[in-house]
């Protein structure tokens, strides 16, 4: 047996996952662990967790592999500052203390955290090399191009290359500081959400706006060539010297200083946002076309944060150049933790690869899990008044009818998923056809903007009735956006309709899905991957015909998605979230005895104000 541990961790998004013969046995992030979102630090709760899993001890692992490596990082960082000196002062004297008592002493900072039981040795993939080996290791195809997209690792910001067999090979990058994903934050920053978390909501921000200021990005910020490499104006940006992202001379071609957060979202935003995203689709677009030029393989595998903008993967499918697209639901550094781990196996150890359908990634639950009797105690400790379902049928038969009557249900089932999307194991779930979910659900449940869209989930074998993909289209990651079909639209974009004013339209048979450009981030369910899931949408499509659903993350604003039984209680009772499921276990909110007084509840929706 041959047991490989990676670790991502001091930078952004923590992790650990255990890889033992070339199975992924156990993945998972630190923010669950210590409810802090985005947690940087080692990731102890996520290593002892995969460790725990797999019945092993630090000093039974064989090797141990770290997602980048941080003496070429430093050397970066050097050189950078170096560059601007003495401009950057400010930032660099923020940034030394770490790296001098922390970063640079990597090896002693693993074996602390494996309780110095761990005498074998470490390796330090590169950063794209670990993203590369997350997409096509697990993948299902036996060769694929290969493309890594993010802000930065050591030097690399974004790398195409190939995948055959066992192995991956890199042979093109985009260099620091030319980067799409320091682009698509300094947008971020700018339209006044927060850096490496709000990049998210300048996505769903872009159709309530035009995109107005698109040649002006390409005309000034970007030397955009036809392969998608190109070369970035740094006049205009902040992050290489400076504590910001953007300059003052982005501030006055765009007309202003960057939004305040927590202000009011002007259609300036709207319009800004909606241009970069334009501007990324067509970079994505580009880059997935040269990899096709120099390839030509019919496969296609991504990862790194980039690959998270689910609107420019369904435009790389629907009109880019290659018959499959796979990416790596934790695409983020957290992924990185894995691809570490299999690159350690298939490429170091030489050992052989046979793709599995219809991945390796086990629909990526990979995290914790919680038995009957461990939900029974803790309820029981809190005074919850619950019932238990006898069987599944039977939860599925009264979850599905109390989601037709517009409940909305807290579902925690099973393995907890591995990376940003909740995928049907911590979901939110509601009825898509219900016109004011989606404003009940950002307000009352998640205490978020009121303009952040809502994801499907489908029953796949219907996926092409209700969505523009083709029939059987995989897409169980939730990383993929298309529109819904014309047979249930129900009717066409006002065109004088501007902003949040979009909201107020009617666009569909499934409304609480349907964004305001007619798009849906679509989730594909099948029995393979999540049984019980696929169970409770086939109960709800038998009772009321539709076969789709709502599903976000469960958690609220700020909060990372939660990991246990009393995190998902927590939540519960904080929020005007109808119905718990834990297991077998179903909570209803009226019943219980210890809701939050009103005064109590005010003081919580505090702490989550939003624009």
């Amino acid at each position: 047996m041959t047991a490989i541990l990676g670790i991502s961790a001091f930078y952004h998004d923590s992790a650990a996952a255990l890889v033992v013969d070339g199975e992924i046995v156990a993945a998972a992030q630190e923010e669950r662990f210590t409810r802090k979102k985005h947690d940087e630090g080692f990731p102890q709760h996520a290593v002892d967790y995969c460790l725990s899993e797999a019945g092993l001890t630090p000093a039974q692992l064989d090797f141990v592999g770290f997602y980048d490596k941080p003496l070429r990082k430093f050397e970066r960082l050097l050189e950078t500052y170096l560059s601007y000196a003495p401009a950057g002062y400010r930032s660099f004297r923020k940034a030394m203390p770490l790296w001098l008592n922390q970063k640079l002493y990597m090896p002693r900072e693993l074996r602390r955290g494996l309780r110095n039981e761990y005498t074998g040795r470490f390796v330090f993939t590169e950063h794209h090399e670990s993203h590369a080996a997350s997409a096509f290791f697990p993948s299902p195809f036996e060769e694929a191009a290969i493309l890594t997209l993010d802000g930065v690792g050591e030097w690399s910001t974004s790398t195409m290359g190939t995948g055959r067999g066992n192995r991956i090979e890199l042979t093109h990058e985009i260099r620091f500081p030319h980067s799409l994903g320091l682009l698509y934050s300094a947008f971020t920053y700018y339209t006044g959400f927060k850096v490496n978390s709000g990049e998210y909501k300048l996505m769903g921000l872009a159709p309530y706006g035009e995109p107005t200021y698109h040649d002006l990005i390409l005309k000034h910020l970007l030397a955009l060539k036809d392969d998608g490499s190109f070369r970035m104006d740094m006049s205009y940006f902040n992050y290489c010297q400076g504590l910001t992202m953007t300059s003052d001379k982005l501030h006055r071609l765009f007309g202003g200083p960057p939004r305040k957060p927590e202000s009011e979202v002007t259609q300036r935003e709207m319009d800004i946002a909606a241009s970069i995203q334009s501007v990324t689709e067509v970079v994505m677009l580009k880059m997935a076309a040269h990899a096709y030029q120099t390839t030509r393989l019919s496969n296609l595998v991504l990862a790194g944060g980039v690959a998270l903008n689910c609107v420019g993967n369904g435009k790389i499918l629907r009109d880019g150049p290659f018959d499959n697209v796979w990416i790596q639901p934790a695409s983020g550094d957290a992924g990185g933790a894995l691809g570490t781990a299999l690159f350690i196996w298939h490429q170091l150890l030489e050992k052989p690869r046979t793709p599995q359908k219809p991945d390796a990634q086990r629909g990526s639950l990979l995290g914790p899990s919680f038995d009957d009797a461990n939900v029974s105690n803790f309820l029981q400790s809190v005074g919850a008044v619950f019932e238990v379902s006898p069987s599944d049928d039977d939860l599925c038969e009264q979850v599905a009818n109390l989601i037709a009557g517009e409940n909305v249900v807290g579902w925690f089932q099973g393995r907890m998923e591995f990376g940003p999307r909740a995928l049907g194991a911590r979901s939110i779930l509601g009825d898509a056809r219900s016109e004011k979910m989606q404003t009940v659900m950002n307000r009352k449940i998640k205490f978020r903007e009121s303009f952040r869209p809502f994801a499907p989930i489908v029953l796949k074998e219907y996926v092409h009735e209700f969505f523009q993909m083709a029939a059987d289209t995989d897409s169980p990651y939730m990383l993929l956006v298309a529109d819904v079909q014309d047979t249930i639209r129900e009717s066409e974009p006002t065109e004088t309709a501007r902003g949040f004013d979009k909201l107020r339209q009617r666009r569909s048979q499934i409304p609480a899905v349907t964004h305001v450009d007619y798009s849906a981030r679509v989730q594909t369910v099948d029995t393979e991957r999540n049984p019980l899931l696929h169970r409770l949408l086939t109960t709800f499509h038998t009772h009321t015909g539709c076969p789709v659903m709502i599903n976000t993350s469960f958690n609220v604003r700020s909060e990372p998605i939660v990991c246990t039984p009393e995190d998902a209680y927590r939540c519960f009772m904080t929020t005007d979230m109808d119905v718990l499921v834990l297991g077998r276990h179903v909570l209803k909110k009226q019943e219980q005895p210890n809701q939050m007084s009103e005064a109590d509840r005010q003081n919580h929706l505090d702490q989550f104000e939003l624009d």
